[in-house]
């Protein structure tokens, strides 16, 4: 797609929420539940369900995926995604790219051993590395709007409500 394309697409779907703003708001969900007896939680994802599990630094065998891993493969999506119709409206080829989340997070916290450390994943860095012509001006301008637009990222910014309710 070029940014010709990206604009058509895009133009209508701009003009809509312009002109009816309570249209722009998208509903979105998830959905999954304890269909194993293990620790653990099965969500029916979009490539199918994803068997979530203890990390085994918390007791898990390693067999599951980990949320916090879940966590960065949600987080590099969106960030590669957004660059990628930053830079296709931008006019930036991108002949290629080699994309990494990286962070950490601290066990203690997580299974209750010391109330001072840390409870989730901590100092997210995605990691975009591009094969392209543009100069290093274009490549600031591409991460903030990146950042900026990471739909994922900044949501990051609240933490989720959690309910737990009587079936």
């Amino acid at each position: 797609m070029d940014a010709a394309a990206l604009r058509a697409a895009q133009a209508p779907l701009k003009e809509k929420y312009r002109s009816d703003p309570t249209t722009a708001r998208i509903p979105t969900n998830a959905r999954g539940d304890y269909r194993d007896s293990e620790v653990t939680a099965t969500v029916d994802g979009f490539a199918g369900p994803v068997r979530a599990g203890l990390h085994s630094a918390a007791g898990g065998d390693g067999t599951d995926a980990c949320s916090a891993d879940l966590l960065l493969e949600a987080v590099l999506a969106c960030a590669a995604v957004t660059l990628r119709a930053v830079a296709t409206s931008m006019g930036v080829e991108i002949r290629d790219a080699r994309l990494a989340a990286d962070a950490w997070w601290d066990a203690r916290g997580t299974l209750g051993v010391d109330r001072q450390a840390p409870i989730g994943v901590q100092d997210i860095v995605v990691t975009l590395t591009l094969d392209t012509d543009a100069d290093d001006a274009t490549l600031a301008r591409l991460a903030t709007a990146t950042e900026r637009y990471c739909v994922v990222g900044q949501t990051l910014a609240t933490p989720p409500t959690i309910r737990v309710e009587r079936a």
